[in-house]
């Protein structure tokens, strides 16, 4: 299979590529804001319909597992809501950054149940919400350096957290649409 035709590419990237609103609105950031909580009970649902020996399977050949996408959800979004609490409080901070590939091969990621990393998610959604919750229009346009995406403000940011995790919920169906696909073949 070629790695850059489209198929690989629509399982990699089921939503697609991210593409930011550079300025949104004041009802488009909500709108962002507002999907927030349902990202953990969504990700809850899809995980209950979900054969443990489905947990271990990778979302493509050479992809994570569905627990190890979980539990890359739980660090990424803690790392997130660190950088953006830093670009509230330092000038233009670096986004630090993780080797997210060597992160997901530790043991934490194969040993430690997702329940973990769902509850973890819950009690971070929650504060980042409280923390979002409080801020001015103005804050948002505050900004930080990362490697991939350059200098970013937070409304970026936002939108870029909440595409993330609908990305990685979007790959995790997919693995379940394609076992539950090949069951009815059968």
């Amino acid at each position: 299979m070629y790695r850059g035709g489209k198929e690989v590419v629509s399982i990699r990237f089921p939503l697609g590529s991210f593409e930011p609103k550079v300025e949104p609105t004041l009802e488009e950031r909500q709108r962002f804001i507002q999907q927030i909580p349902s990202i953990v009970p969504t990700l809850r649902q899809i995980i209950m319909k979900c054969p443990l020996s489905h947990l271990h399977m990778p979302y493509r050949e050479e992809g994570w597992s569905i627990q190890q996408i979980v539990h890359h959800l739980a660090d990424n979004d803690m790392n997130a809501y660190l950088r953006f609490k830093r670009a509230l409080t330092e000038e233009e901070p670096v986004a630090n950054s993780y080797r997210e590939d060597l992160w997901a091969e530790l043991s934490d990621y194969t040993e430690v149940p997702i329940e973990n990393s769902l509850t973890l998610l819950e009690t971070l959604h929650f504060r980042f919400l409280i923390l979002l919750k409080d801020l001015q229009p103005e804050d948002f346009k505050r900004t930080m350096r990362t490697q991939v995406l350059g200098s970013i403000t937070l409304d970026i940011a936002l939108q870029r957290f909440v595409w993330h995790n609908q990305h990685h919920i979007a790959q995790i169906t997919s693995i379940l649409n394609r076992e539950n696909a090949k069951l009815h073949k059968e």
